[in-house]
Formats: C-alpha cells, sequence, structure tokens
C-alpha cells in the first residue's frame, strides 16, 4: 500500500513525487516512457533549449564574431552532431531525475496506467493499491483540421517531430504564432530555412502585452521569418517530399497556397488523459476537458488529484512544478501554496521575451490608474556591449499605492531578469522599492531598475 502514486513522470508528476518522498510519504511513479522527465525533458523544454543555444552560437558566428574581431571562418552545420548534443542534454537530465528517486526512494512503476476505482491504479496486468492519487499526465500536441501530422515522413510534423527532423529545410511554413512555433522557427531561420509563421489571430502571442507584441514580430521579421496573420489554414497536402498549405484570411477571400519543405504544426496543446479510466472513477472534467479540480487540486473524487497541463491554467512546466509541491504538501497535511498572479512566462528566442503579471491591457481593464515605466535596452550598456540594444523593460504599477502589477521584458536575459519581479510581486513591493535597491554596474538587469525608476521621477539613462 502507498501512501500516494503519482501518474506520469514530467515535471509535475516527479517534482510532487520527490516532494512527497520527503514529508515521508511512501511514494510510486506511473510512467510509461523508457525515460523519465515527461514531454518537457524528452521531447519539449530542454531539446528545443539546446537546439535555441546552438542555432544561437551559429548566428553569433556569422553576424557578431567579425565585429569583435573574432577573424576566420564561420563554423558549417553538422546536423546528427547537433542531434547527438541534444540527445546528450536530454539524457544528463533524465538520469539525474533517475537518481533522486533513487535518493528519495521512490518507485518507478514502469508502464502506462489507469485509475480503476479511488486507490488503484492499475500498471498491465497489476493493480496498485494508494490512499493518494496525483493525476500529473501533461499534454499533447493538438490536432488542426485538414492537416495531418506524420512526424516519422518529416514534412507535416508537431513539436516533437521538428526536434528530428532528417535534415534541416530549405523553406518551413510554421502554423501558430505561440512560443512553441516561435522558437522552433527561429532555430531553423538561424539554420538557413526560409520560416514564414501562419496565425488566425491578427498578433503573434496571443496574450501577450500589446507593445511587446509589436515591438517582438519587428525583430524577428528583421531576423528574417515572415508573417501572415489573421490566416485560417484550411488544409495541407503532402507531394514529392514537400507539402502545400492552403489558407484564406479569417475574414473571407480567396484560397491561396504556400509550399514549403517542413511544416510545423503548433497550434497549441491540449490535456493528456485518454486511456487514464476517469469515466469508470467517476472524475470530472471541465467544458473544455481538462480535469476539474477545486483550489487543493482535488478532484470530485475524495483521495484523486490533478496537476500540471491537464488542470486548466497555463501550460508551463513550472506552474505543474508549483502544483506538484503544493499538493504533496497538501496531502501531507501541510497547506500547500501557490500564487498564480505571479507565475512569469519566458519565450526563448533572442531577444527573450518574458513577463508576470498584468499586461497594460489587463490592467487598464481592471478600472484601476496604473503607471507604466519603460527603459530601453539602447540605454544599458552591457546590453549594447552584446550587439542586443533592441527591446525594452515595461512595468505596470497602480498609480495610487506604486504597487508593482505587472512587467514585460523583451531583450538579454529577459528569462532571468524577470525573477526579480517575481519576487518583488510575491513581496507586494512597489515600484519604488525596486528603483531604490542598487544593482550591479554594469548588467542588463539595471534596466529593471531604470523602468522602476521611470515609474516615479524618471529614469536616469534616457
Amino acid at each position: 500500500m502507498y501512501d500516494l502514486i503519482v501518474i506520469g513522470a514530467g515535471p509535475g508528476g516527479y517534482v510532487c513525487a520527490i516532494r512527497a518522498a520527503q514529508l515521508g510519504l511512501k511514494t510510486a511513479v506511473v510512467e510509461g516512457r523508457d525515460t523519465l522527465g515527461g514531454t518537457c525533458l524528452n521531447v519539449g523544454c530542454i531539446p528545443s533549449k539546446a537546439l535555441l543555444h546552438a542555432s544561437h552560437m551559429l548566428h553569433e558566428t556569422h553576424e557578431n564574431f567579425e565585429k569583435m574581431g573574432l577573424m576566420g571562418a564561420a563554423p558549417t552545420v553538422d546536423w546528427g552532431k547537433m542531434l547527438a548534443y541534444k540527445a546528450d542534454t536530454v539524457g544528463t537530465n533524465t538520469k539525474g531525475i533517475e537518481f533522486l528517486f533513487k535518493k528519495n526512494k521512490i518507485d518507478w512503476i514502469k508502464g502506462w496506467g489507469s485509475i480503476e476505482a479511488p486507490g488503484k491504479v492499475k500498471v498491465g496486468d497489476t493493480v496498485h493499491e494508494t490512499k493518494n492519487i496525483v493525476i500529473a499526465t501533461g499534454s499533447a500536441p493538438a490536432s488542426l483540421p485538414g492537416v495531418t501530422v506524420d512526424n516519422d515522413a518529416g514534412v507535416i510534423v508537431d513539436s516533437t517531430g521538428a526536434l528530428t527532423l532528417p535534415k534541416t529545410p530549405k523553406s518551413m511554413i510554421v502554423i501558430g504564432a505561440g512560443v512553441i512555433g516561435l522558437e522552433l522557427g527561429s532555430v531553423y531561420a538561424r539554420l538557413g530555412a526560409e520560416v514564414t509563421v501562419i496565425e488566425y489571430l491578427d498578433a503573434i502571442t496571443p496574450g501577450m502585452d500589446g507593445e511587446v507584441q509589436k515591438q517582438f514580430q519587428k525583430i524577428l521579421t528583421k531576423q528574417g521569418l515572415k508573417f501572415i496573420l489573421g490566416a485560417a489554414v484550411k488544409g495541407a497536402e503532402v507531394k514529392d517530399g514537400a507539402a502545400t498549405i492552403t489558407y484564406a484570411s479569417k475574414n473571407g477571400g480567396e484560397d491561396q497556397t504556400l509550399q514549403a519543405d517542413v511544416v510545423l504544426v503548433a497550434t497549441g496543446r491540449r490535456p493528456y488523459i485518454e486511456g487514464l479510466g476517469l469515466d469508470t472513477a467517476g472524475v470530472s472534467l471541465t467544458d473544455r476537458g481538462f480535469v476539474a479540480v477545486n483550489d487543493h487540486w482535488a478532484t470530485n473524487v475524495p483521495g484523486i488529484y490533478a496537476i500540471g497541463d491537464a488542470v486548466p491554467g497555463p501550460m508551463l512546466a513550472h506552474k505543474a512544478e508549483d502544483e506538484g509541491m503544493a499538493v504533496a504538501e497538501t496531502i501531507a497535511g501541510k497547506h500547500g501554496h501557490v500564487n498564480y498572479d505571479v507565475i512569469p512566462g519566458v519565450i526563448y528566442t533572442t531577444p527573450e521575451v518574458a513577463n508576470v503579471g498584468l499586461t497594460e491591457e489587463a490592467a487598464k481593464a481592471t478600472g484601476r490608474k496604473i503607471k507604466v515605466g519603460k527603459f530601453p535596452f539602447l540605454g544599458n550598456a552591457r546590453a549594447k556591449a552584446m550587439f542586443q540594444g533592441e527591446g525594452f523593460v515595461k512595468m505596470i504599477v497602480d498609480a495610487e499605492t506604486d504597487r508593482i502589477l505587472g512587467c514585460h521584458i523583451i531583450g538579454p536575459n529577459a528569462g532571468e531578469m524577470i525573477h526579480e519581479i517575481c519576487v518583488a510581486m510575491e513581496f507586494g513591493a512597489a515600484a519604488q522599492d525596486v528603483a531604490l535597491t542598487c544593482h550591479a554596474h554594469p548588467t542588463t538587469s539595471e534596466a529593471v531598475r531604470e523602468a522602476a525608476l521611470a515609474c516615479g521621477d524618471g529614469a536616469i539613462h534616457v
């Protein structure tokens, strides 16, 4: 008898298991992959970041090395070796989780699990008994009507297939201008592909601050990506190793076609709950097909919880990790905590884009008076030295209390710098608190302080 069985070993599941074991619960994790880590470590966050890093290094050799006096021929791409580097990065991380399971005495039940009843998880022909169950099965790429994904063929692929293409394409169509599409699209653009992004909405990165959206698209366009916005993809056809996409304006108009070596379908993700036996167990779902949970991540069935991409909320690995720790603490009789107002988001292109809290549009929609402080990276010495002077830091604060409501960064190291504001918001800080905090010079983080200063009497270096 286990105290807890977690179904799924992604960021939410394995973190939940480790925290539960640390709190003295006898814990097992059910995972059918050959390696731990789920989508994020195996075919998502980690391998894509490896390719983003490698392709950025290539870009630097071609674009900026000579400017710094680093002379000589730029390297060529050995795609096989790059994929091997990516695989080694993945392997190192997944083996690390295996070590943590052994260290914390967590059982890995290998196979695909289903819930036979409350307290009973079936894997293969064996039913394992447990006091509590946590569903942490993550998500899968969403499909698009009329566009059939075949990762093995390598022509029309999803995010998984885009990480293992047999060769780098000369042309690529990305359907969807969200995080996944833009990250992987930028990888192949740096590797020499002509990349066209087709997006149904009228702006890229839906839900992002409007000013950041415009600047981000402008920068990506300068990098060679082409954008077709407000367009609905109607279908795709594969012939002679290439794909032809048919699309039209979402407001009507004639059909148009576009051809490319590879099409990446990046139209979002959906909760992966097939085969779990949720109907049998009586677990309720939301209208959108997520597992319905309360404020303590409990389903309607006592003893069954759910976290991560399987439940509503942003589909982010770190959100799943937070929920994993919190639900383990709740099951152990402690108080689990997740502040959903302070969950950062990052796009790992160059420049990076990061955000936390409210956008300017959302803050204004609340009806409160706000102040906006901005500082461009053109005024930051460290950013200019790295040839990354594009972008800005934008801070949104309550005009009456000076409390920080949100922050949006497009520029170098944005994904690292956003955490300063996450901590500030967690403590309920005012912009003045950040403005009065000494920041080391020269660092890109000085731009955050300057944006905070701009919420008051004004930034210094602009």
